[in-house]
């Protein structure tokens, strides 16, 4: 496991911001639906106090609800599902965009649109412009979808801007690795089993979580996962969670130990929620865990 370090510059910035706007929150009043104190201590806390059955749940304390994205609409990406909380009373939400694998199409992994809707972002899991792309392409589109998202959705009002992150799996999850580098403004990429020729990524400065599979013989995770995560410099803040026994295809049906994580990192860097360190710091255990690390964020 690596040692504790200092969160980075960026993120102080963003915190000292954040907490900025909680004391002009707290001066002129709070967001429908929220508690003083909650606004006060974190602008951008959403839903209940978490725990570990709520991040377990089929679904989380949202309503949601989706819509599809034709491919004739938008320029960049192949169009897409979005999907988004139907609540307007906690202000605006964070969003994230999530790329499939190679040859495959959003319906591969859809499970996770309203899963992670749920606890409190906007989603959008994109087709690709050819199943055939490949992760440096998928990188461009997951950046194009969020920028649609922001800007020409019917959702736009809905979200903050400057709280947005990337996923995927396989050459989806090499994708948003490929995203992250390119747009260091990102506030989280959460790749999952990721497929990419580049092993370095020491420029990263977006948090990132890696998942991969223990027995993924696509994209093994000694010559992907594995040196992908030792690449990125701990000061981004990282963690890699392994799944005991995984295949390359975990994403693809509904894994809780994936849904659990990957809330908990969104929860954590893209609404600078503190309440879900405890997640993050020790991690989790257990016979379905092979292997966890982590930079364990400063609070």
């Amino acid at each position: 496991m690596s040692s504790p370090t200092t969160t980075r510059p960026r993120s102080i910035a963003a915190r000292a911001t954040r907490f900025a706007l909680a004391a002009v929150l707290a001066a002129g009043g709070v967001l429908a639906g929220s508690s003083g104190a909650a606004q006060a201590a974190g602008p951008y806390e959403r839903g209940p106090d978490p725990t570990t059955a709520i991040l377990e749940a089929s679904r989380g304390p949202f309503a949601t609800a989706s819509q599809s994205v034709s491919s004739l609409s938008v320029t960049g990406f192949g169009g897409g599902v979005i999907y988004y909380p139907t609540s307007t009373s906690e202000g605006t939400f964070g969003a994230i965009a999530i790329s499939p694998g190679y040859t495959a199409a959003w319906s591969s992994i859809s499970w996770l649109g309203p899963r992670i809707a749920s606890h409190g972002f906007v989603v959008i899991g994109i087709e690709t412009n050819s199943r055939l792309d490949q992760p440096d392409s998928r990188g461009r589109q997951l950046l194009a979808a969020l920028d649609y998202l922001t800007q020409r959705s019917s959702v736009r009002t809905r979200i903050d801007s400057s709280r947005l992150a990337v996923a995927g799996h396989s050459m989806g999850g090499g994708g948003s690795l490929e995203a992250a580098s390119s747009r260091p403004s990102l506030q989280a990429a959460v790749p999952l089993a990721p497929w990419n020729l580049d092993k370095s990524w020491s420029e990263l400065r977006v948090p990132t979580l890696i998942i991969g599979g223990e027995s993924d013989s696509v994209a093994p995770v000694s010559s992907h996962s594995v040196p992908f995560y030792n690449s990125i410099p701990a000061s981004a803040e990282k963690a890699y969670l392994e799944l005991n026994g995984a295949s390359h295809f975990f994403p693809q049906t509904t894994n809780t130990p994936t849904a659990r994580q990957m809330v908990a990192w969104l929860k954590r860097f893209v609404d600078d929620d503190t309440r879900y360190e405890q997640f993050l710091c020790p991690g989790p255990s257990g016979s379905q865990i092979e292997e966890y690390r982590n930079t364990c964020p400063s609070a």
